[in-house]
């Protein structure tokens, strides 16, 4: 019982100091504010720790079980005891490390980019069908931003008005008031959520056991 109430006590009390600290805006709290953004950087490293732990776990396991594709295990294994002592033993601006960044690391996030973009592409085939007024607005408008945001369709005008024109004007306007409200939608179940684990309502972050 013990294990489940101070976790709770701990949550109400944090969670009821966050909120009032934005509301009286005295010297101490503040203080104590900034303290607690302190810990917070505390607590981000050892969670990237304990992250880093279980992954090596994880491949680990894989790896001494010769379970299928535990060759990628080993890559990723390697890969990340190449990293880190090539930044122990020659720093992250030259050496090794920047060289494994530049040419390898880099060059392998623009390719995972660029194969996202197949499956924007085949995403949108199977969203933008113009099955009503709501679809075909939809598929409308991601043709026109899309073309407008490449260098072919620059150049390309509708009935007096360029296309990058109007692909800015969807962004500004209709897109960042969807957004908008999408972003308040957000905002008021973060709050929802966190109230539930102030109160004691939400208790998951616990755990199943007692």
């Amino acid at each position: 019982m013990f294990r489940r109430t101070l976790p709770m006590i701990l949550a109400f009390t944090v969670g009821v100091f966050m909120i009032v600290q934005f509301f009286v805006p005295h010297p101490q709290l503040q203080m104590l504010y900034n303290m607690v953004l302190d810990w917070k950087q505390v607590v981000f490293g050892c969670v990237l720790i304990v992250g880093t732990m279980t992954l090596i776990r994880h491949h680990a396991l894989r790896v001494r079980f010769r379970k299928q594709g535990y060759g990628y295990s080993i890559i990723a294994l390697a890969s990340l005891f190449a990293m880190v002592l090539a930044a122990i033993f020659w720093g992250i601006e030259t050496g090794p490390y920047s060289w494994l960044f530049t040419n390898v690391q880099v060059p392998g996030q623009a390719t995972m980019f660029s194969l996202l973009g197949f499956f924007i592409a085949t995403a949108a085939y199977r969203s933008f069908r113009a099955r009503n007024v709501t679809a075909t607005l939809l598929l409308l408008s991601g043709v026109i931003v899309m073309l407008g945001r490449v260098p072919a369709g620059e150049n390309m005008v509708i009935g007096g008005v360029s296309l990058a024109d109007l692909a800015t004007w969807i962004l500004d306007y209709p897109n960042t008031a969807a957004k908008r409200g999408i972003l308040i939608g957000v905002g008021l179940g973060m709050t929802s959520t966190a109230l539930k684990i102030i109160i004691g309502i939400e208790q998951s972050y616990l755990g199943k056991g007692e």
